[in-house]
């Protein structure tokens, strides 16, 4: 009858109803062939593939099982553009139905990824993931803002590490919706919040996992430029060591979950312990050394020390005395030498230009009554009486 279903006045229980929806669909729905975007990909420690298969209008979940995948040459990940071959499947326990795949094809990347990508190009492009302008984390914080959502199982971890890790540590939830509409701009006004009123020595910015559509916020522009405007050091925790965002390139620092950044923010109380305990050695071994030293110092000043230093220095200012003594008489030495070198050639130049020496070479002067020397003999006459000087003795004459 109209309005009457085939099961009308039936009361079936919640396993009957699941049986017959598993009948139903698994025996009308095999040998499909659907194209979709991966998301949410993750290989469980089995070797199976669990996946969202999804487009802009709906998603299912699906399974491609391990023995099936040596047919495969490329690993899926998220954004990836895939035809695959298959049947439904339901899940009696949970209620739910998936896809199982038989073969998969890649066909390109999805918009999604396409876009993050061409974000993550833009912002590199200008210096906003530069390793440079990265500051380091601080090593013993006293204050960690934590940006999340108040709720989830990522906070519940980092207050886990962080009490375990760290005592007297102070912690702030900064609340933050972590998905959906409106979700990254209250992320980007927490960063703002903690940096204006200085409320934190590090903040953690995070979630946990999800499909790469969940993860988004953390990848908007409003996200990307608080970050890289904040003065206090950021770590980015997004999702599993797997997920990424394009916050773990402007953060200072990117830990792979929320749990690991709590144990990169702090130092455990045994990691503190060993760090004191070294100091300590580290001191006691400075304070030995400089004990040593005043110890040679003060020995060195004592009396009988003091005496055979100064004997030392008056041996050795008397070694030195007879050094300069023979350096002083070796050059006054010398210089005489020179001295009479030089004077030796001297008088033999002097004896050299003497008039006696030329006389000596069988030359004489001649001069008049006057005493003048006769140079040219046509100023003589006859009857002139002159004198002729030899290197000898002299004659007077009479010119004839």
């Amino acid at each position: 009858m109209d309005g009457q279903g085939l099961l009308d006045g039936i009361t079936l229980s919640v396993g009957d109803l699941t049986k017959l929806l598993k009948e139903t669909l698994e025996g009308a729905f095999y040998g499909l062939t659907v194209e979709g975007e991966i998301s949410n990909f993750r290989p469980s420690s089995t070797g199976h593939w669990y996946f969202t298969l999804k487009d802009d209008r709906a998603m299912i979940g699906a399974v491609m099982f391990k023995n099936r995948l040596w047919k495969l040459d490329f690993v899926p990940k998220d954004g990836d553009k895939v035809v695959v071959t298959g049947k439904i499947d339901v899940y009696e326990r949970r209620g739910t139905y998936q896809i199982i795949c038989d073969t998969m094809k890649q066909t390109g990347t999805g918009d999604l990824l396409a876009m993050l990508e061409e974000r993550k190009q833009a912002y590199a492009k200008a210096g906003y993931f530069d390793a440079d302008r990265k500051r380091p984390i601080p090593e013993n914080p006293t204050r960690v803002a934590v940006v999340t959502s108040p709720t989830g199982a990522a906070l519940r971890d980092i207050l886990q590490v962080l009490g375990r890790r760290s005592v007297g540590l102070d912690v702030l939830v900064l609340p933050a919706p972590v998905q959906g509409e409106g979700a990254a701009e209250i992320i980007a006004a927490r960063i703002d919040q903690a940096n204006k009123f200085l409320l934190a020595d590090v903040i953690i910015v995070g979630r946990g996992g999800g499909a790469l559509e969940d993860l988004l916020p953390f990848s908007e522009p409003c996200v990307i430029e608080a970050i890289y405007r904040s003065e206090i050091p950021v770590v980015s925790a997004v999702g599993h060591e797997i997920d990424w965002a394009l916050s773990d390139f402007a953060a200072d620092l990117r830990a792979p979950t929320p749990s690991a950044a709590a144990e990169l923010v702090c130092k455990s109380g045994e990691e503190q312990i060993v760090r004191l305990r070294s100091m300590k050695r580290a001191l006691t071994d400075a304070l030995i050394q400089k004990t040593a030293a005043a110890r040679l110092a003060i020995e060195r000043y004592a009396p009988r020390t003091l005496g055979d230093i100064q004997s030392r220095r008056i041996e050795q200012m008397r070694y030195r005395l007879d050094d300069v003594s023979r350096e002083i008489g070796n050059s006054i030495r010398h210089q005489v030498g020179e001295l009479r070198h030089r004077l030796s050639l001297m008088q033999n130049e002097l004896n050299g230009l003497s008039p006696v020496a030329i006389l000596e070479r069988g030359y004489a002067v001649v001069t008049d009554d006057q005493g003048s020397v006769v140079s040219d003999a046509a100023v003589l006459s006859s009857g002139d009486g002159v004198s002729i000087r030899f290197a000898a003795g002299a004659v007077h004459a009479t010119i004839d």
